[in-house]
């Protein structure tokens, strides 16, 4: 797991080919605005968490962020342990978040 900044975040994304961006907020918090582009997954689904992580491409680069930040170093640290080639928490998560935005 790498901790990112906003400007690391925006700037690393741009340039991967490999790159996911992985949301593991709430339903309600992902009603509030989102990053375009986003995988939805919350978290807080537990073992649902667990199988839907599983279904993803452990190849792949995962670009992964939370309200806070606190979720999102959780969610690394679980993918790494599940074997994920690369992950990136968001330091200071949406709640931060200066670049583009989506709501429903």
């Amino acid at each position: 797991m790498k901790d990112l900044t906003q400007e690391e975040w925006q700037e690393k994304l741009q340039n991967d080919k490999e790159a996911i961006i992985l949301d593991v907020r709430t339903d309600e918090e992902v009603e509030d605005g989102y990053i375009p582009n986003m995988k939805h997954i919350d978290i807080y689904k537990g073992q649902g968490f667990i199988n839907e992580v599983e279904k993803l491409d452990k190849s792949k680069h995962y670009y992964i962020y939370c309200r806070s930040g606190k979720r999102s170093a959780q969610a690394c640290t679980l993918l790494d342990q599940m074997g994920f080639r690369e992950t990136n928490n968001l330091l200071g998560g949406f709640s931060e978040w200066t670049g583009e935005t989506s709501e429903d």
